[in-house]
């Protein structure tokens, strides 16, 4: 099933965007899913920090660009990172049939890179007060 903003470029066309819930819609975001991929790692502790700070510095730019969209799809992208982190902190691979007896120190470490920025991108006020503005909008 293709999201309802497959092919449409959606700086053009904030009002096609559903906020949706946690990283829903993530990869299907244009063109911020073009701007954000390539920023977006978490293989070492020193790319984690990069990630996380370019992806929250995009977050910023968006925010005084009043783009809304962009501010969220950054926001999922931080929180994806997290998740992902964390799941590969947990399970030996990623796999979550495959536990590890401690979770990974330095993978731990990365999720809370990654959540730390998340958290200051989903609770900035800016963005809440577009994100409900973005909600009355298009509902």
């Amino acid at each position: 099933m293709g999201y309802p903003y497959d092919g449409v470029d959606l700086r053009e066309h904030p009002e096609a965007y559903r906020i949706g819930r946690g990283e829903q819609g993530v990869f299907h975001a244009e063109p911020y899913k073009s701007e954000l991929l390539p920023l977006w790692s978490f293989k070492d502790a020193g790319a984690v920090k990069e990630s996380a700070d370019a992806i929250y510095g995009r977050f910023l730019r968006y925010k005084d660009e009043g783009d809304f969209v962009g501010m969220d799809v950054a926001r999922k992208y931080l929180q994806m990172g997290y998740t992902r982190s964390r799941r590969y902190a947990k399970y030996r691979g990623g796999n979550k049939s495959e536990p590890l007896a401690e979770p990974d120190p330095v993978k731990s470490r990365a999720a809370e890179v990654f959540y730390e920025k998340w958290r200051e991108a989903a609770e900035d006020e800016r963005y809440l007060e577009l994100k409900e503005e973005h909600r009355r909008r298009n509902r």
